[in-house]
Formats: C-alpha cells, sequence, structure tokens
C-alpha cells in the first residue's frame, strides 16, 4: 500500500497546487499595474515661457520673443537676422562678437539679451549712413588693409570705435592695451593699430 503524499496530507492535491500557482502568477501583472498606477508621477518640468525683450537695434526697434537664456550674439544673428556679429570662441576670449551697448563695448556672447531689453545695440551693420559712405572707421580698415580674411574684423572695428570714445586710443602702445581683447589669427595687428590712428579724430563721439 503506497504512503500518502505531504501534499495530499495536508490536504492540498498537486492539481489544486498547480491551479493556485498559475492563479497567482496571472494575477502578478495586473497587482503590479495597479501599484504603479497608485505611485504618483513626477509632474513634467513646464516649458521656459519666451521673454518679450525689446531692443534698438542700429537705431530700429526689435521686439523679440526669446528663450530667457539667449545670448544677445544668438538674438542678432538668429532672431534680428543680423549676421554681421561673429561668432568665433562663444566664450568670450576672441572679440569677435564684440557690439556696442549704449555706446559702450560688450562681448555679446556673454551677455545675455534680456539683460539688455531697452538699450541701444550697434552692430556693425549699422555703422555707414544712409547715403552710402562708410563710417571712418571702416574706411580706415580698408585704407591700411588692416583685414586678411575678415573674420574678426566686424568685431575689430566695433572695439576700435569703443577703444576711441573710451579715451584710450591716444597712442600706439594705449591702442594696443586696450585692443588686446580682440584677436586677429591673421595677425594684422601693425595696420588695425595704424587704421584707429587714422580714424581717431573722426570717429570720436561717432
Amino acid at each position: 500500500m503506497s504512503q500518502p503524499s505531504a501534499l495530499s496530507t495536508n490536504g492540498l492535491s498537486r492539481r489544486k497546487f498547480m491551479a493556485g500557482t498559475v492563479s497567482a502568477a496571472a494575477a502578478a501583472p495586473l497587482l503590479a499595474s495597479r501599484a504603479e498606477a497608485a505611485t504618483p508621477v513626477a509632474a513634467e518640468p513646464k516649458l521656459r515661457r519666451p521673454v518679450v525683450t525689446s531692443l534698438r537695434i542700429n537705431e530700429q526697434p526689435y521686439e523679440l520673443s526669446l528663450d530667457a537664456r539667449t545670448s544677445l550674439l544668438d538674438a542678432l544673428r538668429d532672431h534680428a537676422g543680423l549676421t554681421g556679429t561673429k561668432k568665433g570662441c562663444d566664450h568670450g576670449q576672441c572679440g569677435a562678437c564684440t557690439v556696442l551697448v549704449d555706446g559702450k563695448r560688450v562681448l555679446s556672447c556673454l551677455s545675455f539679451a534680456a539683460m539688455n531689453d531697452g538699450k541701444d545695440i550697434t552692430t556693425v551693420e549699422g555703422l555707414a549712413p544712409s547715403d552710402g559712405k562708410l563710417h571712418p572707421m571702416q574706411q580706415a580698415f580698408i585704407d591700411h588693409d588692416a583685414f586678411q580674411c575678415g573674420y574678426c574684423t566686424p568685431g575689430q572695428i566695433l572695439s576700435a570705435i569703443g577703444c576711441v570714445n573710451e579715451g584710450h586710443a591716444e597712442s600706439e602702445n594705449d591702442i594696443r592695451e586696450y585692443m588686446s581683447g580682440n584677436i586677429c589669427r591673421c595677425a594684422a595687428y601693425p595696420n588695425i593699430v595704424a587704421a584707429i590712428l587714422q580714424a581717431r579724430d573722426e570717429t570720436k563721439g561717432a
């Protein structure tokens, strides 16, 4: 006579045991999904709302809807369509992006557009008068061949005008010192100094 199995002794047959196991396995995903549904989901971060920034660029009003993190450089190039201002290092080290803000030199890659709300911005596109005659500093750069590839030239010219208006162009040494933030990979520095000396008197206050 065979001995009863441990399962049958406890009143649980093999068939009942297997049926219970299958039922538990089938219910597991449902229970897991209910648990997940009960867990609060972190809210998605809200998108940054655009900031309406009013700039007066080259004596023309611009109202731009910008991400608060937009640099003045990117606002000028990508939103106002003024690509004369160049993006060089984008770290404030080369000076190619120099513009004038309320008459003072600013590295536009290091300044947020929103910081300049309501201010007057001058880029290289705004230097020449409406009669088509070049600004004295632009003409001087041509006269002295003060550029080669030309990529740094817009920033060099704006910085040169700022340098003169700040009173830092009284001598060649002053010009070299106060223009040292503008790098020319073509090494046209002697010609740049000569150009600034030529345009100095005509540029003051311009």
